[in-house]
């Protein structure tokens, strides 16, 4: 599998992973306690089994066109009634915009993830996998009620089959003044 994602700003990075913390200080389901080197707060636009032929230099000059966006975090939810806990996200036309061109680079290829097409794609940033429904309160009253905002800044691919990453775009600098 090949996945298409985009990274967080430093500072919404942050604000996420100290949210991981808090759920597993409590005791809860969290990305905290994932060890794999690559797991870091990010937003999942589509997977599939394998890129076609050039995608992967076409996604990465859409995505360095598209970059920095901003974002702003919505709500605590778990999808599906029993699956991941996530911070959804408020969806821009810009981000709206770059996921369905992302899907127009990929038509064709095989094995696309349903949950990721557009129609069915909710944005979101993962807090925790497996994580029951009953617990959906609590983790609202720890995770708090901030709703944090910042950018994404730079766009990676992960593959599963070698368990890496491959950079799509450096990291943007930061806008001056």
């Amino acid at each position: 599998m090949r996945t298409v994602e985009l990274l967080c700003s430093a500072e919404l990075e942050e604000a996420v992973r100290e949210a991981w913390d808090r759920l597993a200080a409590a005791g809860l389901p969290s990305l905290a306690r994932h060890p794999h080197p690559t797991n870091r707060p990010h937003l999942t636009l589509a997977s599939v089994d394998e890129f076609p032929p050039g995608a992967e230099q076409r996604l990465a000059d859409l995505c360095d066109a598209a970059l920095p966006l901003p974002v702003r975090l919505d709500r605590v939810a778990v999808l599906d009634g029993s699956a991941p806990l996530v911070w959804l996200l408020r969806p821009t036309p810009q981000l709206t915009a770059l996921h369905g061109a992302v899907w127009d680079v990929l038509a064709g290829a095989p094995g696309p993830q349903p949950w990721h097409l557009p129609g069915r794609w909710v944005p979101h940033l993962s807090l925790a996998l497996r994580f029951r429904d009953a617990d959906r309160r609590r983790a609202r009253a720890v995770t708090g009620p901030e709703r944090p905002g910042g950018e994404f800044v730079a766009a990676r691919s992960y593959d599963s089959d070698t368990r890496t990453v491959h950079e799509l775009t450096p990291a943007c600098p930061h806008p001056g003044p």
